[in-house]
């Protein structure tokens, strides 16, 4: 994968009109999923979803609630009963949780009708950059957090990089990253919305 490159086609829907794709987002918590998706989003003027807040709205209870009650395979369950109906709406920017990645059947979900963006960055950032709100993370809430982070990124880290682009948010701002994919999409698709 190229750092910057992007790979893939325009994407030809089944009813054989073309759309721009939805944007995903992907990388460890911390690594500006969120801030950079929503700011693109109000460029595109295209609607924002943080994913673990649709789950939030739509199971009204707390993404730690729901780990404590349900369990990981729960909150994945209902990851991929969202991202399902994600699919089919208008073209949105989508900021999935971390592990989000993890699970095949999202990755094939959005295959064909998306552009998936890896924005990296390392533990020690993302941990740094979380501050106290990494205490609401339900998979850094042992004793060694940071080592839990760097475990997680070990093992998602060639998931992430299937991604169609990767940008390095060490050291690119959240609005040049914001800049870049804009650019990108313009040079691939022309004018996105």
């Amino acid at each position: 994968m190229k750092r910057l490159g992007w790979h893939g086609e325009f994407i030809e829907m089944s009813t054989g009109a073309s759309r721009a794709p939805h944007i995903i987002l992907v990388g460890l918590p911390g690594a500006g999923k969120t801030r950079c998706g929503s700011m693109l989003a109000r460029r595109l003027r295209r609607p924002f979803v943080d994913l673990d807040a649709e789950i939030e709205r739509r199971e009204q209870r707390a993404v730690r609630e729901i780990f404590a009650t349900g369990g990981e395979r729960e909150f994945r369950r209902l990851e991929s009963e969202v991202t399902r109906s994600l699919i089919a709406a208008p073209a949105s920017v989508i900021s999935p949780g971390g592990g989000w990645i993890e699970d095949e059947e999202n990755r094939a979900l959005v295959r064909g009708v998306s552009w998936t963006v890896y924005l990296r960055v390392s533990a020690e950032t993302a941990f740094r950059r979380m501050g106290p709100r990494r205490d609401r993370r339900p998979l850094l809430s042992g004793a060694e957090p940071l080592g839990s982070l760097r475990a997680i990124l070990e093992r998602r880290e060639s998931l992430y990089g299937l991604a169609d682009v990767e940008l390095d948010t060490e050291v690119l701002s959240p609005k040049e990253v914001v800049n870049e994919l804009i650019r990108l999409a313009l040079r691939r698709w022309g004018p996105v919305g």
